[in-house]
């Protein structure tokens, strides 16, 4: 077995030796003889394609943990990993670039937006229990500040909805809260809302249920976002989901190991990645969307976006009706297509306040 000095290994694989003995320690990457006496690491040639790896990942910014599990399988599960890794980052920059947008937008001195328009929110918001299911376990709120949409699960998922919805009440009423500052504000409260629902499960009950809501600020629109119910916005005539799923058809579809299609039919379709009533709160997604006038947001359970496609929920949206009858248009929608679940919306339009 041909052996490199800690030296020429680390030129070899572009790690510096500092780094191969922090992965020594780690156990990431033990060289392939220590000298007794002078302590001094020796590595096989047959090691460089492992360390080059290595060294690529921490390129990447995977953490040290990560690595360790990527290197312990083989290549194919490697690059799923990686691809599941990278996933993941996508994610997150997302979430930041609308921070950093947002940050942008407040501290340029001469801002884009008209303040002299003056917006506010026409809203609906209805439940039905659906053809099948014996009890409705959604829970639905619209009011001038707040909307919110949670799907509970469980022996207790009813009371866990309403519990995770009443614990956002607040939200609505009082002044309204500054752009800057609604992000922490909605974090806290949807803390809240899980300890909320932890009170039922200490109970003895089965309980567990998503959270998806907007607040208005006056100025623009704050999502928190847990599970897999959805908000959509319709804008100029074009639909967007601005919610990603936390259930695991949906990581698989981001690792690109599940086409849309298969995840319609996937018997582990209704598995959660995050909800409320873990031991481990949730961390919420949480982002700042800029309000326009004629926007048309819809806040859902998964009892409607599971059996009607997103092109014919958007036909139901466009058409201009008032937010009550869209709402029991796309209720009446997802029963037509035979109503398997508890089936909640709130639609919701920006339109110019009256003087």
């Amino acid at each position: 077995m041909e052996l490199l000095t800690i030296g020429a290994f680390a030129k070899a694989s572009r790690l510096s030796p500092k780094a191969l003995r922090l992965y020594d320690e780690l156990d990431l990457l033990r060289p392939a003889r220590v000298d007794p006496s002078s302590g001094y690491r020796y590595y096989a040639v047959e090691q460089l394609e492992r360390a080059r790896l290595v060294a690529w990942l921490r390129r990447l910014g995977m953490p040290l943990a990560e690595i360790r599990a990527v290197c312990a399988v083989d290549r194919a599960d490697a690059a799923r990993e990686v691809r599941a890794y990278w996933a993941r980052v996508e994610a997150e920059t997302a979430v930041r670039r609308d921070l950093a947008a947002f940050l942008v937008d407040q501290l340029t001195v001469e801002s884009r937006r008209d303040h002299t328009t003056m917006l506010e929110l026409r809203y609906a918001a209805h439940s039905d229990r659906g053809h099948v299911r014996t009890a409705n376990q959604d829970t639905v709120y619209a009011g001038r500040r707040l909307l919110a949409v949670a799907d509970g699960y469980g022996s207790a998922g009813a009371p866990a909805s309403s519990a995770a919805v009443e614990a956002l009440k607040f939200l609505d009423e009082g002044e309204e809260l500054a752009a800057g500052s609604v992000l922490n504000v909605l974090e806290d409260a949807v803390r809240g809302a899980s300890e909320a629902v932890l009170d039922l499960a200490a109970d003895g009950a089965d309980a567990g249920t998503t959270l998806t809501a907007l607040l208005w600020t006056g100025s623009k629109l704050a999502l928190v976002h847990i599970g897999d119910s959805r908000v959509y916005l319709l804008r100029d005539g074009e639909l967007f989901r601005i919610t990603h799923d936390h259930s695991l058809v949906q990581s698989l579809i981001d690792e690109g190991r599940l086409t849309p299609e298969e995840a319609a039919s996937h018997p582990q379709r209704a598995l959660l990645l995050k909800a409320l009533g873990t031991d481990t709160p949730p961390v919420p997604d949480l982002r700042l969307h800029e309000a326009r006038p004629g926007d048309r947001y819809l806040l859902c359970s998964d009892g409607l976006s599971a059996v009607v496609p997103d092109e014919r929920i958007r036909a139901l949206l466009a058409v201009s009706r008032a937010p009550d009858t869209t709402v029991h248009a796309l209720i009446e929608a997802a029963n037509a297509a035979g109503g398997p679940d508890n089936v909640s919306c709130v639609v919701a339009d920006l339109v110019e306040a009256a003087a």
